[in-house]
């Protein structure tokens, strides 16, 4: 099988991106648009182009089209097609374009300034679910009143309630701490103290922002003890996460504690670290991998990307997402340069013989659309 014709296949199949977030609810001129171009939260130097990179020439090369320009056209012609087209069109065109059947979003970041699981469905005319973040619900308990004894218990409270119809929850603690954190549940004797800590710093500074390792531990079990699958975001990110602390071996204690409560663990995006996600996902049965964020940072170099995730882990524990946030570009560009690799790379192992051509396409559904239904039960919600 060729890879245009591999590819014609994958184009066809409805993704699911098991991690994403809202478009754009309102329109970015060009410093805002190159600020979401990069996961940097600093300054862009003036003598520089967030479009002079490998995500930039892969929005000018695979959007540009989808806007009605060529190929390749210049910045500024894009930014002003996208001006003209207005953010609701964009966001319609690129969506539509990705491909995406279903949409898992994850809500607790700047929710403000991107479409909620209501938007995000009318500008997609696609399913969305949601997927809660648990520190901004702890943040949430706080910003509406409680004392350091009382947070247990209301973050307990407060999370049932926040997760009604959700079918995941996400943890940050790689951005807040890092995966070099005690494996073991606090106590709410140590959940307390840490709280009232954290209660006068915020009283102190009227910044909310849970930092402390116990709390975030916390949460973390909190999570566990739900029972819906947990997404931990792992390996680059912006300028908050110190990376060497991201690595997902640093999580094997805490997977192994978790594993005998039978909740399952998605680690997100992993980049440098696939090959270790993909070690996790092949030892562990509660554990699973995408390499979502990267994709789209490495333009035409996500290939080597998408390979280097089918090394290792059964073709089962493997995902996919875009991570996408604001651009729907992003949302574009997940999807078709996941497609663009999965069938450049697997066309050699069949061509070669290696691999029997329905046995890929097999694995191109599991990855694309048949493990996230399973893991985050969407059959039962159709």
């Amino acid at each position: 099988m060729s890879t245009e014709r591999l590819l014609a296949e994958i184009t066809r199949l409805p993704l699911v991106d098991h991690h994403v977030h809202g478009a754009l609810r309102h329109d970015a001129d060009r410093g805002a648009l190159e600020q979401m171009l990069t996961e940097s939260d600093r300054p862009i130097p003036p003598w520089m182009t967030q479009f002079d990179s490998q995500i930039g020439f892969a929005v000018r090369r695979w959007c540009a089209p989808v806007l009605g320009l060529e190929p390749h056209t210049d910045p500024e012609t894009y930014l002003a097609r996208r001006s003209e087209l207005g953010t609701d069109e964009v966001n319609r065109r690129l969506l539509e374009a990705s491909g995406i059947g279903h949409y898992l979003l994850e809500t607790g970041y700047k929710g403000e300034d991107i479409l909620g699981p209501p938007g995000m469905a009318a500008a997609s005319g696609r399913p969305v679910d949601e997927v809660v973040r648990l520190e901004t619900v702890l943040e949430d308990v706080v910003r509406d009143g409680v004392t350091a004894a009382g947070l247990p218990d209301r973050f307990r409270t407060a999370l049932a309630a926040r997760t009604v119809t959700a079918v995941g929850l996400k943890s940050i603690i790689a951005y807040r701490h890092g995966f070099d954190f005690d494996p073991g549940r606090p106590s709410d004797h140590e959940v307390a103290a840490a709280a009232g800590a954290w209660l006068a710093e915020y009283k102190a500074t009227g910044t909310l922002r849970v930092s402390h390792p116990v709390l975030l531990r916390f949460a973390l079990w909190c999570g566990v003890d739900h029972g819906l699958p947990i997404q931990l975001h792992a390996g680059y990110g912006d300028p908050d996460v110190e990376l060497h602390r991201c690595d997902p071996l640093l999580l094997t204690r805490f997977i192994k504690n978790v594993e005998p409560h039978g909740t399952d663990l998605l680690l997100l995006h992993c980049y440098p670290f696939q090959r270790n996600a993909g070690y996790l996902a092949q030892v562990f049965p509660h554990v699973y991998f995408d390499v979502g964020l990267g994709i789209n940072y490495t333009g035409v170099r996500s290939d080597a990307l998408i390979a280097e995730s089918l090394e290792l882990a059964p073709f089962a524990k493997i995902l996919f997402s875009s991570d996408a946030w604001g651009p729907p570009e992003l949302h574009h560009l997940g999807a078709l340069l996941w497609r663009r690799g999965m069938a450049r790379t697997i066309a050699a192992w069949t061509e070669s013989g290696e691999w029997d051509v329905e046995e890929a396409l097999k694995v191109v559904r599991m990855i694309g659309h048949d493990n996230a239904r399973r893991v985050y039960r969407l059959e039962a919600r159709t």
